[in-house]
């Protein structure tokens, strides 16, 4: 029976070598997969998921204007699907969220979806609530934060590596900008407001 997984976490725990092996694992049997990931991110190259192991794949983009039921409706019309995946999901729209249980209840296909919980000041991404709202099946993925303990936050550094306490909650980048950290570390350096 198909499900919707979230794969969770803060950034650097793998999320994207995890798809890839996922992706991997059912092309090897034979099974065609479909590979999704937001288009905003250009970090790599436009059109690919990439792993900081070095792996990577080819992958469609989507945007706040793709309609996922429709596009993989029409994907599995041509070749089946055995399952979807989707890198990046914090960046889906609630409606995207609602069109992948779509294509779990209707289309009978498997989605994994991949993303951060929260953003740089510990709120959550509208895509990943609606995801945890909704997925049949929660799962996280852990890293460490440079004292040890579990890393659940994400920091944004400026230009001098202090951590930013404000802006837009949308800004692709990597280890150059964002580090994950424990929730001690991260209340340490971000004023939360209650």
């Amino acid at each position: 029976m198909a499900q919707l997984y979230f794969y969770f976490s803060s950034m650097n725990a793998g999320k994207s070598t995890h798809l890839l092996q996922s992706s991997y694992n059912y092309q090897e049997r034979g099974l065609a997969t479909a590979i999704y990931t937001a288009k905003i991110d250009d970090r790599f190259a436009k059109g690919k998921v990439a792993s900081r192991l070095g792996i990577d794949a080819d992958a469609f983009l989507f945007n706040d204007e793709t309609n996922l039921f429709k596009d993989v409706e029409q994907k599995n019309q041509a070749e089946k699907l055995a399952c979807l995946l989707i890198d990046e999901a914090q960046f889906l729209s609630t409606e995207q969220v609602k069109q992948l249980t779509d294509i779990v209840d209707l289309l009978h296909i498997p989605v994994l979806a991949y993303g951060i919980r929260t953003d740089f000041l510990g709120q959550t991404f509208s895509g990943s609530a609606a995801l945890l709202a909704w997925a049949d099946k929660l799962v996280e993925l852990k890293t460490i934060c440079h004292c040890g303990r579990k890393a659940n936050f994400v920091i944004r550094q400026d230009a001098n590596g202090k951590a930013m306490q404000g802006g837009e909650q949308v800004e692709v980048g990597g280890n150059e900008r964002y580090e994950p950290l424990c929730r001690a570390h991260f209340k340490q350096l971000v004023r939360l407001e209650v």
